[in-house]
């Protein structure tokens, strides 16, 4: 079964997650067309920070498109499983433990191992898909 915006839920599920669109065999989704319906949503025009939306999300794999303003911060965290950010638009950021700073540019992926200390930081308007992988409920 593929899933997009006017898929059906799960039938053959004994447990049927909260969003059964977000887990179904096969998800096709447009990046860019996601992007556009998060900065046409009233949200977005009223927050001063960033904005999510799941894409997938299965057991042990989530996939999160993140848009983020221009000099705002997701603040120190870590992550259970391993992570990859892929920058779709702008520039971001990475402050990771150690003082490390690494700069990531459209068409640009980081990946890190499961439990890294990091915050992001957007240098100019963004957006980034964030997947976290191999733990059961990570996010």
């Amino acid at each position: 079964m593929i899933s997009n915006e006017t898929s059906e839920p799960l039938e053959d599920c004994a447990e049927v997650p909260r969003l059964p669109e977000l887990s179904t065999p096969v998800i096709l989704k447009n990046v860019w067309y996601e992007i556009e319906k998060l900065k046409n949503a009233p949200t977005w025009q009223l927050t001063t920070g960033h904005r999510s939306e799941t894409l997938a999300k299965y057991p042990d794999f989530t996939v999160v498109l993140v848009l983020m303003k221009a000099t705002t911060v997701m603040s120190k965290h870590r992550v259970s499983g391993r992570t990859s950010i892929s920058v779709i638009q702008g520039r971001i950021e990475v402050h990771l433990f150690e003082e490390q700073t690494l700069h990531l540019s459209a068409g640009e992926i980081l990946m890190m191992d499961k439990g890294i200390t990091h915050d992001v930081q957007a240098l100019e308007e963004c957006a980034f898909l964030l997947t976290i992988a191999g733990i059961p409920g990570s996010i």
